[in-house]
């Protein structure tokens, strides 16, 4: 009996001993684990903060405030913020600046279509066919290498001092970034995923939409983000150029005025439609790649 109660006694330790050897070193994993998790999450960015681009913005607007209130700046050449908004308020009221606004908007819209349109037809065209790419590649590099504002004066004599000149121009601007950035998405797509293709015996149709659209849209998106911010930067050119409306065209005789606050009135209008315009984008960005796991997300 004594021999089997001490048997028993010894089994039982040997065997908790045992299980709390085996269970150490598994705490000891699940906390070297964890650790590393903590780590890595240590070196992504961090959550997104809510309207966080808007930050710089606003504290450009505080610092122009402060010096404009201790008297830094001189208010001919930099009015003071709010001397900008009361001018602002009188253009709109007596009708002047929903007029220019609509125009400028109307401008930048056709010339932002058709560089569109444009930039991903010759995109697909050159990115998936070889004939395509020696056809366009070479022509629109060319292009790329011109300089757009350049062709200012010889587009108003082929179209006139009219508004088509000024939405070619624009589409000219937007097609180009746009066709770069998604034909250089369309060849970078992995050679693997066409032989999958292949094998799976794809048709060309369900080849694009399954494979060549998504492969290419994180480029297009980049394209596109650059394109409308070229229109605008195009239109604040052309708009001070044989016009006779346009935000352009009101800064333009504001500077032959010296009406400063005038000028940086449209100069903020132009930025905000810059800033909507691209968060919008990156809106339609994170919607459209939501599959995507990237650093900003």
């Amino acid at each position: 009996m004594t021999t089997t109660v001490t048997t028993t006694g010894t089994t039982t330790g040997a065997t908790t001993g045992a299980t709390t050897a085996t269970a150490a070193p598994d705490v000891t994993a699940d906390d070297r684990s964890r650790a590393r998790r903590r780590r890595r999450r240590g070196l992504a960015p961090g959550k997104r903060l809510p309207a966080a681009r808007l930050a710089g913005p606003l504290l450009l607007i505080a610092v122009w405030a402060v010096a404009s209130a201790a008297g830094r700046l001189d208010p001919g050449a930099i009015p003071a913020p709010w001397t900008v908004v009361r001018t602002g308020a009188r253009l709109w009221t007596d009708g002047t600046l929903p007029t220019d606004i609509l125009t400028s908007l109307e401008r930048a819209g056709y010339g932002f279509a058709i560089g569109l349109v444009a930039g991903v037809a010759l995109a697909l065209a050159s990115g998936l066919t070889r004939t395509g790419e020696a056809l366009i590649d070479g022509t629109v590099q060319l292009n790329r290498a011109i300089p757009t504002l350049g062709l200012i004066p010889l587009f108003i004599l082929w179209l006139g001092i009219g508004e088509t000149f000024k939405i070619a121009i624009i589409a000219i601007v937007v097609y180009v970034p746009i066709y770069l950035n998604t034909h250089a998405a369309l060849s970078g797509i992995d050679h693997r995923f066409v032989e999958l293709a292949e094998v799976q015996g794809l048709s060309k149709v369900r080849f694009i939409r399954q494979i060549v659209i998504p492969g290419a849209l994180p480029g297009f998106f980049v394209g596109l983000r650059l394109g409308v911010t070229g229109s605008w930067l195009g239109l604040v050119v052309l708009e001070q150029i044989n016009a006779t409306s346009g935000l352009g065209y009101l800064m333009f005789q504001a500077q032959n005025y010296g009406q400063s606050d005038v000028i940086l009135v449209g100069l903020l209008i132009y930025g905000v439609f810059g800033l909507v315009s691209d968060s919008a984008v990156r809106l339609i960005e994170r919607r459209a790649l939501s599959w995507r796991r990237t650093l900003s997300s």
